[in-house]
């Protein structure tokens, strides 16, 4: 039987694999995607942002019930949870969304190989799995993704000692659980639950959480956080880990050497980063060249060192991101039809689903000082914003950065109620090289939660006008 051959086999059917191929199918190519999970969507859909957000926005009503709904005249008695049907609901979701992208592939005459994918040089790429073939393709685009970064002297369980796919399926509430690491998975999983009733420790090498937003606004929002019941032990380090019956015993000691302590849980979550997956691929068969952190190596246009193979989203360079892998699946699908593909980096955001949310695009006021770049601020509450007011929802702000001469819009940062949602006006206004004039004089309507960004950035050409 002669081996198929394609345009276009992605290897990887998380956001970046399955949209790249959708879009190349869209184009005109014969597409095949090889995706060894045995369902679509990646991490992201299966174990990370998909599930997360539906247990974040039910932790969110069952505090509301709990302890918010009375405020609003609403009397609501004997809340209580019933965790399984919590994490039932989390899977329909997920199970709807993957049937979904499996449907998206039929209607766009996408081939879907269930196996694991690996090259084998010549244009050649050995499945192995359900599906057991070898096939030929003019172009090859890896998007496998990132896997949980260990930690020394850990070993995951994904019972007591679990990464984020293991606090996805949790069978009961811990009563102590501690986060290691201050990023946006150890934030959101926390929030969860803390939410459901654990106490929450929050270990972080560093002397503060998200390290790649807005120094002001983090401290904001680790203040918010504290707040709702989070504790932090900053610029202190996990050493190492031993079962105590159905405790953990941690050893924890600070970042920059000192006595060591016991600090002891049900559950630790491990969320120090991920890194690129790239085992099993037969990388070094096909020549293809990695990079000093382990990274697929490529140009601008997503070339590796191998003419024919390239690579997208968290196995690249460049944040670790779903949409950033999306938009790099249809750039490459659009280069390889022949199109001129394009990513502007520079309006990619950044979220955290957090109760409030927390979401910033471009730079950072760090950045900008560190740049030696002239710039104003433009700041606004949302103590004073009406419609936060209205729905009780009051912490946080807008904070806008722009450039000193041009006025043209440099980084926008949100720490409040739907910012993930609100920033991409900011975005839309930076791609297209808007000023804060621009955003401030543009109609917002009233009253909604867009108003405040209006306000932060007449804060910088004018005056706001309700502060």
């Amino acid at each position: 039987m002669a081996e198929e051959t394609f345009d276009v086999v992605v290897i990887g059917g998380g956001p970046g694999g399955y949209v790249c191929a959708i879009k190349a199918a869209q184009l005109g190519l014969k597409v095949a995607c090889v995706e060894k999970r045995g369902v679509l969507g990646g991490t992201c859909l299966n174990v990370g942002c998909i599930p997360s957000k539906a247990l974040l926005a039910s932790s969110e009503k069952f505090e509301e019930a709990a302890h918010h709904l009375a405020a609003h005249g609403v009397e609501v008695k004997g809340v209580s949870l019933d965790l399984k049907t919590m994490l039932a609901r989390k899977d329909k979701v997920v199970g709807d969304l993957t049937k979904g992208i499996e449907f998206l592939f039929k209607k766009n005459k996408v081939t879907y190989l269930k196996g694991s994918g690996a090259l084998l040089g010549g244009g050649k790429v050995q499945v192995t799995g359900e599906a057991n073939q070898t096939v030929v393709a003019k172009n090859i685009v890896i998007a496998t993704g990132s896997d949980s970064t260990p930690l020394p002297g850990l070993t995951i369980d994904e019972k007591k000692i679990v990464t984020s796919t293991g606090a996805l399926t949790l069978e009961k509430v811990p009563e102590h659980m501690v986060v290691i690491g201050g990023g946006v998975i150890g934030l959101e999983l926390g929030s969860v639950w803390r939410r459901l009733g654990a106490k929450v420790t929050v270990i972080e090498f560093l002397d503060r959480i998200i390290p790649t937003t807005d120094g002001e606004i983090a401290t904001q929002f680790q203040k918010i956080l504290a707040k709702q019941g989070i504790e932090f032990r900053l610029g202190q380090k996990v050493t190492g880990a031993k079962s105590k019956g159905a405790k953990i015993d941690l050893s924890v000691e600070p970042a920059k050497g000192g006595t060591a302590e016991t600090v002891t849980a049900d559950v630790v979550l491990v969320s120090v980063g991920r890194r690129p997956y790239t085992e099993g691929l037969g990388l070094d068969k096909a020549g293809v060249k990695l990079d000093e952190r382990g990274r697929v190596a490529v140009d601008h246009h997503f070339q590796t060192n191998v003419p024919g193979i390239y690579a997208i989203g968290d196995v690249i360079v460049g944040p670790m991101l779903a949409h950033k892998a999306e938009e790099e699946g249809v750039a490459i699908a659009e280069t390889l039809a022949g199109q001129r593909g394009h990513i502007n980096y520079e309006t990619c955001p950044s979220i955290v689903y957090t109760n409030p949310e927390l979401a910033s695009v471009g730079k950072t006021e760090e950045e900008l000082k560190a740049a030696g770049i002239a710039y104003k601020v433009g700041k606004f509450p949302f103590t004073v914003n009406s419609r936060a007011k209205a729905a009780g929802e009051t912490d946080g702000q807008v904070k806008l950065l722009a450039d000193a001469k041009s006025d043209r819009l440099l980084g926008a940062h949100i720490l409040g109620p739907g910012a993930g949602t609100l920033i991409h006006e900011c975005v839309m206004a930076m791609e297209f090289q808007g000023s804060s004039e621009d955003v401030a004089r543009a109609f917002h309507g009233h009253p909604t939660h867009n108003e405040a960004i209006k306000e932060a950035a007449m804060a910088i050409t004018m005056k706001p006008i309700h502060m």
